[in-house]
């Protein structure tokens, strides 16, 4: 209850203050990581009681469900195509380049690693998080099209980094194992089963929504209530049949869409909101973690956190970005400002919960703290200076630059 309290009394003076520090590049996660850290030390007797054990994962896992299927039933396609090609280069190429050098890199940094440990590493390590990069996407100097297009991007790049995770993790749990038995159980449970289940309740909850709704049973207090019920109903009905709750979320927010229009509204209400309390408890707990694992930090995990930050984000945005036409200025800009955080901290929990006593397990976990906490600190201390100094380099450009247009060519 300590560690509550403390929490929740943080949250209240960070409300209160919140939009002086919105003028300034003290971001929410900056404030409560380091508010973690610093009291680790007093809070150190409870959180290796076993409070952050459990406490911790359920708070991530909740935070992660509920910002997938956020993504999820925001996603219109109409939407994606009113800002071009940008967000499907970024989630294709983009994506799959960022995959193969994020374990490229792991490789060379820590030879030690297999191929599969790479993948795991560099699939919770690429996708970005629209959180951090608030600023980027709620600021007008910055063209819309960047903006959507990076907020696109981090919307559904966390969704798409599951399945690699889990075939990953799959793969060098069959390794170990000596078989590749378990291959197809994980296709039909983890994969399979999370499909089904998220379009089952997704599709029926829609259903039942646009009835209520219709037919007036329904306040509109509740609207909001009803929506958010579904993800937190994929996440039970996930654990009981051994399905991804996370690929459940992500396609429950697809398919709810289908028959209950405003569950996109509802639920970003909902994630900008009281999902924020989630969000910022999950950083809270990983500013612990961070002062916890100090001691194991070396040279090498900051060498791979800085190039996971660099050169295996940017160069893949580069390449994807080819024959657009954008200015270099806005390339290095889309390039740099694709921050990690609340997706992979928990990407990273799902695996350690998983218990596959891999040879790299303690190399994966200490590298994913070490890059998370340096996004944390960079992205955020980077993004208002990085917006004028990007205005500034494209202000020179005239209406019909790429840029500006809002459909790509």
């Amino acid at each position: 209850m300590i560690v509550l309290a403390i929490f929740v009394s943080l949250f209240f003076v960070y409300a209160l203050l919140s939009r002086r520090l919105e003028q300034t590049p003290v971001t929410a996660p900056i404030v409560f990581t380091a508010a973690g850290m610093l009291l680790f030390p007093t809070l150190e007797v409870l959180v290796r009681a076993g409070v952050n054990a459990s406490i911790f994962l359920r708070l991530a896992e909740i935070g992660l469900v509920l910002l997938l299927f956020t993504d999820g039933s925001r996603t219109d396609p109409n939407g994606l195509r009113s800002i071009g090609k940008l967000p499907e280069r970024l989630l294709s190429t983009g994506m799959l380049l960022t995959l193969l050098l994020g374990a490229v890199a792991a490789r060379l940094v820590f030879p030690h690693l297999s191929i599969w440990e790479a993948g795991i590493l560099a699939a919770i390590l690429a996708p970005t998080d629209a959180g951090l990069g608030q600023v980027i996407v709620n600021s007008p100097r910055v063209p819309r099209r960047i903006r959507e297009a990076l907020q696109v991007e981090a919307g559904l790049n966390d969704g798409l980094s599951v399945p690699f995770l889990l075939f990953f993790m799959t793969l060098a749990a069959a390794k170990v194992e000596g078989g590749v038995a378990s291959l197809l159980q994980f296709v039909v449970e983890q994969l399979g089963f999370g499909v089904a289940v998220g379009i089952g309740i997704g599709l029926i909850g829609g259903w039942c929504l646009d009835l209520a709704n219709r037919r007036g049973w329904m306040d509109r207090s509740f609207q909001q209530i009803g929506v958010v019920a579904l993800p937190l109903l994929c996440l039970v009905v996930s654990e009981m049949v051994g399905a991804s709750m996370f690929i459940a979320a992500f396609v429950a927010g697809l398919a709810v869409q289908n028959r209950f229009k405003e569950a996109g509204k509802h639920s970003v209400e909902f994630a900008e909101e009281w999902g924020q309390l989630f969000n910022l408890s999950v950083f809270f707990l990983f500013g612990m973690l961070v002062v916890r694992s100090w001691p194991q930090f070396n040279q090498a995990f900051w060498v791979y956190a800085f190039l996971s930050l660099t050169v295996v984000r940017m160069i893949p945005v580069a390449i994807a970005l080819i024959g657009t036409h954008l200015s270099s200025a806005s390339v290095i800009f889309m390039g740099w400002f694709g921050p990690r955080g609340l997706a992979s901290i928990v990407l990273g929990l799902v695996y350690l919960e998983q218990e596959l006593e891999l040879p790299g397990e303690p190399t994966i976990r200490i590298a994913v703290i070490v890059t998370v906490a340096l996004s944390i600190l960079l992205h955020g201390l980077s993004a208002l200076p990085g917006i004028a100094l990007y205005s500034r380099r494209i202000s020179t450009l005239n209406a019909s630059a790429a840029e500006n247009q809002d459909v790509a060519a």
